[in-house]
């Protein structure tokens, strides 16, 4: 008798894009006005203990969590590497979102995704216990969404492995998200607000930082850095009606501190990490001592008694470590071609205005996309490689990134224009390959397969671009694929490209371009 045979990765990846919400229906649901899924809780807590577990299970996990609407990434990444620093006998679970190049990077333990092996063996144990079990409620649909199943699997890959602490990073909002089902996680943190998702969040900062506060839990320290009044006030009303045991805004780091992501932005997010590894170190480890990197008696503290704690003034080795030690790419990353000597890629998945403009900030800075002096001579030509996806404006994107090279160039004395700071532009779509396919794990289903056809996106974004830079010298190229807009950028020598507007284009980028052992290993040293 024959017996069924292995299950591989690429079949775990083909069932998990099975389960992703195609573009007719997004198109429908934007159309009727979308809004958030008042039964998203139930529901996900519902598949939950389809797969054998319950809430409160989730608390043995020692959950960090993180939203905000920039920085979230990058701040679940500086909180993983800090613990790991300071603790590293523990076992460390970070679960964030999206991927760059393969879904499995979305879980990792003691900072390495998932093997493909263990993908797919947590994958189908999942899928297994769903298919055969039942919804308590009618009303829930039998399967969970592409990102509602991730956000299962990691939870119930992390209890599997008992981990000692997860850093648990939100997909959209807060307040109904697949990852707030944790009763009680350890610390709750925040990271600058702005406008995304605005169409289920809100159009208002306060109705934004609303569904973000809805993470804050009760008698859990509750954390944010600083943001516009509206946005702080509402969030502290969250504290206060979730009964948070504290509400804490974190300074930003100085520059003194190193740290291992580029971008001054960096120092906001950093900040809030190392005050939630502190206070999640102080209530969960009674060895812990702000004044000492030693896991001795002489440090031993008591018990953590729900009274309010200081945020860390002074950052011990561990921490500084840990903050050196930080990788998250495709964000503020600088990348040497491996096949042509004089490009370099500049890669940065910004994809609100506010983070487009923490991006050119980034680039349009001396060293990076401009000269060390103004009195040096030449510099490289400039590439964009931009997209954005559907939904998100093309013109006030395209509007963010020419005030900010404006806004730069003035103040590093430069005389170039802005409307000549690129050489070329190069809008494409997020299909993977020239040949119209994708790989695997860069799947989108959302994406409509006629606007792919017709380039209308790109299109639209081209015809914004001609229109805020009428006067262009250089030239305009829209493109069907990411392989194509590779191709098209090394046409040109001695090139800095900048490749930006949205994560699926920066990670396309990063596979067609093979540049994914120097991008996504900590541990290369041939990136910048």
């Amino acid at each position: 008798m024959s017996t069924a045979p292995t299950p591989t990765y690429r079949d775990a990846i083909d069932a998990l894009n099975s389960l992703q919400t195609n573009a007719a229906v997004l198109e429908a649901v934007r159309a009727a006005g979308s809004k958030l899924n008042p039964n998203a809780i139930p529901e996900m807590i519902d598949y939950l203990r389809r797969v054998g577990l319950e809430p409160s299970q989730l608390n043995n996990l020692n959950v960090i969590h993180v939203t905000g609407t920039k920085g979230k990434g990058s701040t679940s990444a500086f909180t993983d590497s800090i613990l790991r620093a300071a603790r590293p006998g523990w076992k460390t679970g970070l679960y964030t979102s999206p991927h760059l190049v393969a879904v499995r990077e979305r879980i990792r333990i003691n900072g390495e995704p998932l093997s493909e092996e263990e993908f797919t063996r947590y994958f189908f144990e999942v899928w297994n216990l769903l298919q055969n079990t039942k919804c308590e409620a009618a009303t829930t649909p039998f399967m969970p969404n592409y990102f509602r199943y991730l956000t299962l699997m990691a939870f119930y890959t992390f209890n599997q492995l008992k981990v000692d602490a997860t850093i648990l990073e939100v997909g959209i909002g807060g307040r109904s998200d697949s990852t707030n089902i944790v009763p009680k996680p350890v610390v709750t943190g925040i990271t600058a607000l702005g406008y995304d998702h605005t169409r289920l969040l809100g159009e208002k900062l306060s109705q934004i930082a609303n569904q973000k506060g809805g993470i804050y839990k009760e008698g859990v320290p509750a954390l944010t850095v600083e943001q516009p009044e509206e946005g702080i006030f509402e969030l502290g009303v969250c504290a206060v009606e979730q009964r948070a045991s504290q509400f804490t805004i974190v300074d930003t780091l100085p520059s003194t501190i190193q740290l291992g992501l580029a971008g001054a932005h960096q120092r906001s997010n950093a900040g809030l990490a190392v005050q939630l590894v502190h206070m999640f170190l102080s209530i969960k480890d009674q060895s812990y001592s702000p004044m000492s990197d030693f896991n001795t008696s002489a440090a031993a503290s008591a018990a953590w008694d729900g009274s309010e704690i200081e945020p860390l003034r002074c950052l011990p080795t561990s921490f500084l470590d840990g903050l050196k030690n930080a990788h998250w790419p495709g964000r503020c990353q600088t990348i040497l071609d491996p096949k042509l000597e004089a490009t370099t890629w500049f890669l940065d998945g910004a994809h609100t205005q506010e983070s487009l403009a923490c991006c050119l900030e980034w680039f349009v800075s001396p060293a990076v996309g401009l000269p060390v002096s103004p009195v040096s001579d030449g510099h490289p030509l400039r590439v964009l490689i931009f997209n954005c996806t559907s939904g998100r404006s093309g013109v006030d994107f395209l509007t963010a990134i020419l005030q900010k090279i404006e806004e730069q160039l003035t103040m590093y004395g430069r005389l170039e224009k802005k409307e000549e700071f690129f050489s070329k532009a190069i809008f494409c779509s997020n299909v993977t390959y020239a040949s119209g396919n994708f790989k695997g794990d860069l799947t989108s289903a959302a994406m409509s397969t006629t606007d792919n056809f017709n380039l209308k996106t790109q299109r639209e974004i081209e015809a914004a671009w001609n229109k805020l830079v009428p006067t262009y010298s250089g030239t305009v190229h829209v493109l069907p694929s990411i392989e194509d807009a590779v191709e098209e950028a090394r046409k040109t020598l001695n090139v800095s490209v900048l490749v930006t507007g949205s994560l699926h284009l920066v990670g396309g980028v990063i596979e067609v371009a093979g540049l994914a052992d120097r991008a996504l290993s900590p541990k290369s040293c041939q990136y910048l």
